[in-house]
């Protein structure tokens, strides 16, 4: 039989949702009938999340059951990646999972070993996989942010990707995710409107007729921009590189976001995500990238 052992099982997980896929480590590509999205309810037990996050890889791996052994996945922090171990809580997302050895229950449900799984933060695994095959290939240092239900900060520095846990930096009035986060897109249109809106893709689809759309969405690229410069103050990257959902939006925030560069008289390239969802995927791959 043909060997398989370049192909690695890799996931993203998400506060909404999962993406999995095989991905082919030799060549730094996904196998596309096997790419996967499944909604999350990131609310729901321990045993419910398990069962959705092991449902989506199933559906993957259907096929390559007995011949793929290798997992890599991309998790949102705090999170103990060595041990598996859940640190999340208090962020509308996965509380139940909190204290919790995430990595045994996983292999408990894929029926494998928990040395066959291995786990790092999704921010550091998206930086990587951009690296690899991306915006950011090519450069030696790099920051990434991922911006979406929570705010993923990320640094590679020659051949190393980590993550750089900036999400609670002091920010503000609070913490930086605080103001860079789908959540505070949703209650500042509430705090401005008096009235709800789902996300951030709604609340730009009423940009052009709603004017609390649009200040919410140029106050958003100045809070972004201030956190970007400090990012850059404390590592002095060649490139920034912004993905998540909320970078779909860029276009109506960019301006605000050059604005203040200009002021400050910053230099560095920004750069948005070429490879999307695909880079925390060829990220997580990846940590099996020198395993024989």
């Amino acid at each position: 039989m043909k060997s398989t052992s370049h192909i690695v099982i890799s996931a993203d997980v998400g506060g909404s949702h999962i993406t999995t896929a095989l991905v082919n480590i030799t060549q730094q590509s996904l196998i596309q009938e096997t790419l996967i999205r499944e909604r999350v309810n990131p609310l729901g037990t321990p045993e419910e999340i398990i069962d959705n996050w092991s449902s989506c890889i199933f559906r993957t791996i259907k096929g390559y059951e007995h011949q793929v052994k290798h997992f890599g996945i991309a998790m949102p922090g705090p999170f103990d990646y060595e041990k598996g171990i859940s640190k999340i809580k208090n962020v509308a997302k996965f509380d139940a999972l909190y204290g919790l050895n995430v990595k045994e229950m996983l292999a408990k449900k894929l029926g494998v070993t928990t040395s066959q799984i291995k786990m790092m933060n999704d921010a550091g695994c998206f930086l990587q996989g951009e690296v690899y095959a991306g915006s950011a290939k090519g450069f030696n240092h790099v920051i990434g942010l991922t911006l979406g239900t929570g705010l993923g900060t990320a640094r590679y520095h020659y051949g190393v990707g980590d993550d750089a846990n900036l999400w609670c930096m002091p920010f503000k009035n609070s913490i930086a995710e605080d103001y860079i986060s789908t959540r505070w897109f949703v209650n500042r249109y509430q705090e401005l409107s008096g009235l709800s809106i789902k996300d951030v893709k709604a609340l730009a689809e009423i940009y052009e007729t709603d004017e609390f759309a649009k200040s919410i969405f140029e106050e958003f690229g100045l809070n972004l921009a201030l956190f970007i410069e400090e990012f850059i103050k404390k590592d002095n990257p060649e490139v920034v590189i912004i993905g998540g959902n909320i970078a779909n939006a860029f276009h109506l925030f960019k301006d605000e976001m050059i604005k203040h560069f200009n002021k400050s008289k910053i230099n560095t390239n920004i750069n948005l995500s070429k490879l999307n969802e695909v880079a925390a995927l060829l990220g997580a791959a990846n940590l099996w990238a020198n395993t024989n």
